[in-house]
């Protein structure tokens, strides 16, 4: 069956699942599998619970119509996605980048759906799978759609634009993040900076951050850049507080406008900045913007301020790498507090340069004074440190519990696979 007659089918039933578990009637049930799993032993139980049709590779013993047979799924989930792309006639924007992605991917749809019928990545389905599904749950009343896209590898990145196919990007910054797959520095903004050389080969815009050299360094040559920044851009702001939330000026034509957001953090300037710059760029009036971005509220451990008893915690669990823990913990330090007490957990995917990172990491903290300090599991095993150290979360969580603290403030920050926020359960 070609992609132009299951693009057909789904048009009719255009709700598509990879996961039994979560499976409507009605929806088109893809097969997929892995190294651990084979979606095709799921396929028969996926029509017995209602789904329309299920898109199989391996032959299944049935008659059944319902039953289509592909040389690949996953090969045939990405084409339906760029045939259905190529139907859109909307702006895509295409977001990577090494932190930040998905806190500036939420801040730009929500600023964008003041004023357009958006369509974006849920959660973070930012890879080879999420990046299709995001693409197949754009309606065709869309006016504009926001994709992120992750990736720990070069060619990943130039791999999802081929059908997503991007108008505008960005990237939010490079960073130590994913060294074992990229290999170093250079080859995170290499494989990062694969969405601005699709973005030059197609006539694409580029928003850059212009307090990043690199990043404009690497956006040389694209024939349309919308900069933000500090100093240059069409968006110029600057951070007025940051304790615990985050509050800028706004340069306008006339005079300062002040933008008083619930994220903490200096380190979410660049990534406010880019959905102010991205709002006025598609001509949404600022006072949307300005709402939008007041009343935006992070969430899924993402530099959450967690209020306990008399305690005031941030929560930024979901993910860490040494670019973003030192972002982290300097702006922690900065705080006008007392009783300051880190629970840092491990960083995972760093390769070879694992326990140096750690070590420089502990290194870092040793900067600052602090009321307590605890390290948990990865590769803070192996390093020198003076610190509390626990091989895990759960471990982590039971001397938490056990020391009532009051009056102290808090940062937990962790890679995800440390599950960090088990600590406040």
């Amino acid at each position: 069956m070609s992609i132009e007659q299951i693009y057909s089918l789904f048009l009719k039933n255009p709700s598509i699942v990879t996961d039994t578990r979560k499976l409507q009637k009605g929806d088109i049930f893809f097969a997929l599998s892995g190294p651990n799993f084979n979606g095709n032993l799921f396929a028969k139980n996926a029509i017995d619970l209602g789904a329309v049709y299920a898109v199989v590779d391996q032959e299944v013993d049935s008659n059944d119509d319902r039953f289509i047979k592909v040389n690949n799924v996953l090969e045939t989930l990405q084409k339906l996605a760029k045939y259905h792309r190529q139907q859109l006639k909307i702006p895509v924007i295409a977001i990577t980048g090494s932190n930040g992605k998905t806190t500036t991917k939420e801040l730009v749809s929500t600023v964008l759906a003041t004023h357009f019928k958006t369509y974006t990545t849920e959660g973070n389905l930012n890879n080879h799978i999420g990046v299709p599904l995001t693409l197949l749950s754009i309606k065709l009343d869309a006016e504009i759609a926001v994709i992120e896209m992750g990736a720990n590898h070069l060619k990943e990145i130039a791999s999802y634009c081929e059908y997503t196919l991007p108008d505008f990007g960005l990237i939010t910054n490079c960073g130590k993040a994913h060294l074992e797959g990229f290999g170093g520095i250079e080859g995170v903004r290499k494989g990062k900076g694969e969405l601005f050389d699709f973005l030059r080969d197609n006539n694409g815009t580029a928003f850059v951050y212009s307090d990043y050299d690199y990043l404009i360094n690497m956006s040389k040559d694209i024939k349309s850049v919308y900069a933000y920044g500090t100093k240059l851009g069409s968006i110029i702001g600057n951070i007025v507080s940051n304790d615990p939330f985050l509050t800028l000026t706004i340069q306008d034509i006339q005079e300062l406008e002040i933008v008083n957001t619930q994220l903490v953090g200096d380190y979410n300037l660049p990534n406010v900045l880019c959905a102010i710059a991205i709002g006025k760029f598609f001509k949404v009036p600022f006072a949307k913007i300005k709402c939008a971005i007041e009343n935006y509220v992070p969430s899924n451990s993402r530099s959450q301020l967690i209020l306990k008893e008399s305690n005031s915690i941030i929560l930024d669990a979901y993910n860490a790498n040494p670019t973003s823990m030192k972002a982290a913990i300097n702006n922690f330090a900065s705080l006008n507090a007392a009783n300051k007490v880190l629970l840092i957990g491990g960083m995972m995917e760093l390769g070879d340069t694992s326990k140096q990172e750690h070590q420089d990491l502990v290194d870092f903290i040793n900067k600052f004074t602090w009321d307590q300090v605890v390290l948990v599991g990865g590769d803070f095993a192996f390093v020198n440190h003076q610190f509390i150290f626990f091989n895990d979360s759960l471990e982590a969580k039971h001397w938490f519990t056990s020391k009532s603290f009051s009056n102290r403030h808090i940062l937990i920050k962790g890679s995800r696979s440390m599950k960090m926020e088990r600590v406040l359960e």
